[in-house]
């Protein structure tokens, strides 16, 4: 049978066991931004090589931000708080046990993964330090990368954890829910960047990190109860698209929506402002989307793929820096490699990293045929094994976060 026979059955296949009441539209934009994480760290992250062979940070946008707006495309975080908020209502809506087992339940499935890639790599650390000579320095660049999405999956969980009270608030105020959180920020942006920004201390801008992220969810978890209309999506859309804008050109909001080295500001971590503005554009622009996005999905050879990506939502997000990472190591032996290693400042760079794009999507494919058992439940692991597993997980975060 022909690879594309194959791949014209499995699509099939998968068709046929896809329930007739499944929300196509809701899985597919999960899928897109699921996809859009690795491709933006891929494309938006480079190293440098130091004199004694180890590698470092940098990034394309310091010698082009002119490519800025590649970030506004590739940032879709705010897409998938959206859809996670709705999937949440439905799955609350449904659920048969408490509360707190519903919650357990969906704690555990982002948590496990989590702990498997922390602790792989804490067991990896010493063999590629002392087994295979990876520089200290390499190993630090190469934990601060594998920890950079993680923190995506704590602040996820703590707005799971909130479902319960953005359901009510949703059946109570609709979408202007989440209108408070979208306050909240922009007061906490008023002070850190206002004209009393010398006076305010720099922990200050922490309290944006819940109310940054939970907007877009409290956004999907109306849409959820059915509370956001057309018109309101017209509202987000056009709203959110016009502060984004006014945020930029009026109040020297930095242009790209992840960190750049060097840069005093960043808009993501944490979220400003301009994220929220995003937020608010992209989930007006997803909901009048919904059925031609439904409607599309229902060819099954673009069916499948969604349904792939998703089964393998938190392998993609907490392995896609690891399948990098696998290419960038061992090459840094042979010194500088275009679009691997090297300073990402020239446009040679940009077009040969989209050629290692393949390679390492190939392999985190690879990558992704061992580790996505993390994802299942543990029941062949005992006590001991996930204690140890526990343990090796905390003494990777602590070398990861510099705090060792």
């Amino acid at each position: 049978m022909s690879a594309l026979a194959l791949m014209s059955r499995t699509a099939r296949r998968i068709e046929d066991a896809t329930p007739a009441h499944r929300d196509r539209a809701v899985d597919g934009l999960r899928a897109l931004a699921l996809l859009a994480v690795p491709t933006g760290h891929w494309l938006l992250g480079g190293f440098t090589l130091s004199p004694d062979g180890a590698l470092h940070n940098a990034s394309p946008l310091g010698a082009f931000p002119g490519f800025a707006p590649v970030s506004w495309v590739l940032q879709m975080l705010g897409i998938f708080f959206l859809v996670g908020g709705y999937a949440s209502v439905l799955s609350y809506r449904r659920r048969k046990g408490s509360t707190r087992a519903w919650l357990g339940g969906r704690l555990a499935r982002l948590g496990r993964p989590v702990l498997g890639v922390t602790a792989v790599w804490a067991a990896l650390l010493p063999l590629l330090h002392f087994g295979l000579g990876v520089p200290v320095d390499t190993l630090r660049t190469a934990s601060t990368l594998v920890v950079q999405p993680l923190w995506f999956v704590g602040v996820y969980t703590v707005v799971t954890a909130l479902t319960p009270y953005c359901v009510r608030a949703a059946r109570r105020l609709g979408v202007w829910a989440a209108a408070p959180l979208l306050g909240s920020v922009a007061v906490v942006d008023l002070l850190r960047y206002g004209p009393y920004a010398d006076a305010v201390p720099s922990w200050l801008s922490l309290l944006n990190v819940l109310p940054g992220w939970l907007f877009a969810y409290q956004l999907g978890v109306s849409w959820g109860e059915g509370r956001v209309t057309r018109r309101h999506a017209w509202a987000l859309l056009l709203g959110g698209a016009a502060l984004f804008a006014a945020l930029l050109l009026l109040f020297g909001y930095p242009a790209s929506m992840v960190g750049v080295p060097g840069e005093a500001r960043t808009n993501s971590h944490p979220p400003s402002l301009l994220v929220l503005a995003l937020a608010a554009a992209q989930s007006g622009a997803a909901v009048l989307l919904r059925d031609r996005i439904g409607a599309l999905l229902r060819r099954p050879a673009l069916w499948a793929p969604v349904v792939v990506v998703n089964l393998s939502a938190m392998t993609v997000l907490c392995w896609h820096q690891t399948a990098m990472l696998a290419a960038a190591v061992p090459a840094a032996y042979a010194g500088e490699v275009p679009g691997l290693v090297g300073a990402p400042d020239s446009v040679g760079w940009i077009l040969a990293r989209l050629a290692w794009m393949p390679v390492f999507a190939g392999l985190l494919v690879l990558i992704g045929r061992y580790a996505r058992r993390f994802e299942s439940p543990w029941t062949g692991a005992g006590p001991a094994r996930r204690a140890l597993a526990g343990v090796l997980a905390a003494g990777f975060g602590v070398f990861a976060l510099g705090l060792g």
